[in-house]
């Protein structure tokens, strides 16, 4: 007889066409669950979902959940959300995302990325690493992986890959075997509130870890430095440009198609060595350190160097992290999810080292009002490896709050502060006449956000 797992509980996804909800989603029904879900418009996730057999409503109605018997919510669903009310009424048990992803990956041992930028990268890179060591991980990623075009990934090891989101709080609640923290930025400030309170609760997530496992902590970053300084236990490893770290990078050599650099590995009672000539599919020093993570973690499981170098050289990329879309006059336009200012600084510099005489031109469109009105100052100041930057309308994210200054004296700033030629934009149609009018010559295009930004650069071959 074969047992499945929870054969009488219907679990109930609202807002399950987001990356994170689909893909918890798609690995649960894998597992033998009997999933569904709700959300308020169709997309390329739920279509994901529906080829593997999900059930999924587009809109949210009370008839939705009559036979669920397990919630399970996004941090975007609002307490009024009727689904959510009437479960409540029914007294379902209803759990955050983050609540559900800590019972199922239970079940696994986890190797777990958190950090403000770069997660989703480095999850796909030890991704990319076990399974070409035949290890058969399930994969809980935050963004689409090329090589499979989904998020998530079923395997049959008793190992999980899970990318986990800091913006709650949720991520302390899955038990990291081995953890890798990429960076702390100021981010999510509206439920944090303050950084002292962000950097305490990734000193909390700090302690998850066994003294079996180990935490990997990237040296280059500011409040990463003053996080090691508070840890009691020593039971970490650190890895960067750093001459200190554990795993330290040189001899670093950036090039348009790829990225080398050495690595010197110095660990506690084990005698110090190298690898030479590690190549990486990507650019920017961010995305080095993304895969020195990688290798550091794979290291301490044991797998062997030529395992580690083929599982970063078969790395097939992730979706919205700096990918080619057209080519128009002569010109390639490229589709990045940078939103932060950290984040564009951070593509910006990659791309000045791999192409260091053509002019960047970035279509950068702002995700959040709240997060623009707590990073002003460090998006007025984000822009300056750019030659010209195409502000689009803020993306709101369904945000019902003012914009605490002008967005006319913020575009002036930027281009006051970071030296390049700005203009406005209205809309995509707008965009498109700017496109064609104005892009041509020696020049790579860059669009840049979360929000709409990544249909419109798609769209931009048939308006011009």
């Amino acid at each position: 007889m074969k047992i499945k797992l929870a054969r009488s509980e219907v679990i109930h996804f609202v807002g399950i066409g987001g990356i994170g909800m689909s893909g918890l989603a798609l690995v649960m029904k894998g597992m033998g669950f009997k999933v569904q879900g709700s959300d308020i418009n169709l997309n390329k996730n739920i279509e994901r979902l529906k080829q593997d057999k999900i059930k999924v409503f587009i809109g949210h109605e009370k008839k939705n959940v009559s036979q669920a018997t397990i919630i399970v919510i996004s941090s975007a669903v609002k307490k009024n959300n009727i689904e959510v009310v009437l479960a409540k009424q029914r007294k379902l048990p209803i759990y955050k995302r983050g609540d559900m992803l800590g019972h199922i990956t239970s079940l696994t041992k986890n190797i777990v990325v958190v950090g403000s930028h770069g997660k989703t990268t480095t999850t796909s890179l030890v991704a990319s690493i076990l399974s070409s060591s035949n290890l058969d991980p399930t994969i809980i990623n935050g963004g689409i992986l090329k090589s499979s075009n989904k998020s998530t990934r079923l395997g049959k090891s008793n190992w999980s890959i899970v990318e986990l989101d800091e913006s709650d709080g949720s991520f302390l609640k899955v038990q990291p075997t081995y953890s890798i923290i990429t960076n702390i930025d100021r981010e999510h400030m509206d439920y944090y509130k303050s950084m002292s309170k962000l950097l305490d609760l990734f000193g909390e997530y700090i302690d998850l870890v066994p003294s079996f496992g180990k935490s990997f902590i990237c040296a280059d970053d500011k409040n990463n430095l003053k996080l090691i300084q508070s840890i009691k236990v020593k039971n970490f490893h650190t890895y960067g440009v750093n001459r200190r770290s554990n795993f330290y990078i040189n001899k670093i050599d950036q090039r348009r198609d790829f990225s080398s650099f050495d690595l010197s590995i110095n660990l506690p009672g084990k005698k110090n060595f190298s690898i030479k000539k590690i190549k990486i599919p990507l650019i920017g020093l961010h995305n080095i350190r993304n895969a020195t993570a990688s290798i550091a973690v794979s290291i301490s499981l044991g797998i062997p160097i030529d395992k580690i170098k083929t599982g970063l050289k078969q790395f097939k990329g992730v979706q919205r992290r700096f990918n080619k879309i057209f080519d128009y006059k002569g010109v390639s336009f490229f589709d990045d999810y940078a939103h932060h200012p950290t984040e564009i600084k951070e593509v910006l510099n990659g791309v000045k080292n791999a192409y260091p005489s053509v002019k960047i031109v970035c279509i950068f469109q702002p995700h959040r009002i709240s997060r623009l009105n707590d990073l002003k100052s460090e998006f007025i100041n984000c822009f300056k490896k750019a030659d010209e930057v195409i502000l689009c309308p803020i993306f709101t994210a369904g945000e019902n709050i003012k914009l605490n200054f002008s967005y006319k004296d913020f575009a002036n700033k930027i281009s006051d502060q970071s030296q390049v030629r700005l203009y406005l934009i209205k809309d995509k149609i707008n965009l498109a006449k700017f496109v064609k009018q104005n892009i041509y010559g020696n020049k790579i295009v860059i669009g840049m956000g979360a929000g709409s930004i990544s249909s419109w650069i798609k769209e931009l071959p048939k308006l011009i």
